[in-house]
């Protein structure tokens, strides 16, 4: 077996987010669930929508720093470089942290109450299925100089 990241198919974001925010669509139309907000429905939208577009940038911004360095946006794939420029200087997880946002603003847009319910659970998975492996892999891969990026970014977003 390759030295990756994920050695399985079913590690990935699309699944481990995937499944539940399908899942959250279905129970919506079998049981409603919706926040009532009538007030602030403008604002709920807008920040939707902004949180759409920053989780847009983060993963349009992580898929043009990868590719800058020929480095696979997918962790199934062996990588040869930490790149840590760009977008991965404020986030080790750019890639996470944008489709996490997108899942967020399509729930709060669109006040789909399953969607933000079930994000913690998809969270939650993502830490364990996704996260934890891909820095095991990276310590192994790249040792000290990932050691000291993983202690000068956060996991999420941030400078230490």
């Amino acid at each position: 077996m390759k030295n990756v990241a994920h050695k399985k198919k079913w590690q990935s974001f699309e699944i481990v987010f995937g499944i539940p925010f399908f899942s959250a669509i279905i129970l919506q139309f079998i049981y409603p669930l919706s926040f009532s907000f009538k007030q602030l429905y403008e604002i709920f939208i807008f920040g939707g929508v902004v949180l759409i577009i920053l989780g847009l940038a983060f993963i349009i911004l992580a898929h043009r720093e990868l590719s800058k360095y020929s480095q696979p946006t997918d962790p199934g794939y062996p990588t040869n470089k930490l790149v840590t420029t760009g977008v991965f200087s404020i986030s080790r997880n750019p890639l996470y942290l944008g489709g996490v946002c997108v899942v967020f603003g399509i729930g709060l847009s669109l006040n789909i109450g399953w969607i933000l319910i079930l994000l913690l659970p998809s969270l939650i998975a993502c830490h364990y299925i996704l996260v934890m492996p891909e820095e095991k892999y990276l310590t192994a891969m790249f040792g000290e100089e990932y050691h000291i990026y993983s202690n000068s970014v956060h996991r999420w977003v941030g400078r230490a």
